[in-house]
């Protein structure tokens, strides 16, 4: 029983850390495994992130963003280019998490 509970467990966990979005800002573009540029408004974004305060509450590809301190806690390292013609994904940062999510969804591939 003791064996049944403990892989669970170490199942969930996986599942859960599969799915976060923990990501860690770089300084240059070759660093990161995805480059992005924030527009001006929603509807000129691919995704709508919202930032969360804590590491558990991003989750599940819908755009909670936890940005991490330290690149080795970031499932994606991420880049902020200047022009969005140079950027894989263009986010906008919405004010309430409800509102996260994709608005296209040809792009979340780069997410997993």
């Amino acid at each position: 029983m003791k064996l049944i509970v403990l892989i669970s467990l170490i199942a969930l966990f996986s599942i859960s850390k599969l799915n976060a979005q923990k990501v860690y800002s770089v300084n240059y573009d070759y660093q990161a495994d995805v480059k992005i540029f924030v527009t001006n408004y929603d509807y000129q974004a691919d995704l709508l992130v919202f930032k969360v305060k804590y590491d558990y509450q991003a989750k599940d590809n819908k755009g909670l963003w936890f940005l991490t301190s330290y690149d080795y806690q970031a499932e994606k390292k991420i880049f902020f280019t200047k022009y969005d013609y140079q950027a894989d994904l263009k986010i906008y940062f919405v004010d309430y998490d409800y509102q996260a999510g994709w608005r296209n969804s040809e792009k979340k591939h780069l997410f997993f």
